[in-house]
């Protein structure tokens, strides 16, 4: 496990921004990440900046898909999938919005609520849990199996 301090949304764009190009540039096919945390504590903040550090382009405006459930953009060779699945009631509403198709190599996928998703028991690459300490500071806590370990080993901040 990593634990980052951010002070600031800047830092933790930035956080958001280096993982990105990380896999970016390792091409880290297929790999999903869960983002865990309070409202406003920057899971979609995160999301901008990793967007970025994926190749997103600029024309596209991140923001958080609470109601469109999914959003889609063109990341080079891959796409990343932000998914915000607060909305959902149950397991059998992930099968109406297509989850099972977007797991393919092509796709990163980016998870904020992912509770639901520990009842068809998907694993993630990647978990972050984003919480404020009581200076208001985030303090991101990151956790990972294969092969996300191999980039977390390589975060240096």
């Amino acid at each position: 496990m990593k634990t980052i301090k951010s002070q600031n949304s800047e830092q933790t764009l930035h956080l958001g921004e280096y993982m990105g190009k990380k896999i970016s540039e390792e091409i880290f096919q297929g790999v999903s990440i869960a983002l865990n945390g309070e409202l406003g504590a920057g899971k979609t903040t995160f999301v901008q900046g990793f967007a970025k550090g994926l190749g997103v382009s600029e024309k596209y405006y991140i923001t958080s898909p609470t109601y469109n459930i999914i959003n889609e953009y063109p990341a080079g060779v891959l796409s990343l999938c932000h998914l915000d699945l607060y909305r959902l009631e149950s397991v059998d509403e992930l099968e109406t919005i297509g989850f099972d198709d977007l797991i393919d190599d092509t796709n990163v996928i980016v998870v904020e609520w992912p509770e639901i998703l520990k009842h068809i028991s998907f694993k993630f690459d990647i978990e972050i849990n984003f919480k404020f300490d009581k200076h208001y500071n985030r303090i991101i806590s990151i956790t990972s199996g294969q092969p996300g370990s191999n980039l977390i080993s390589k975060l240096v901040l």
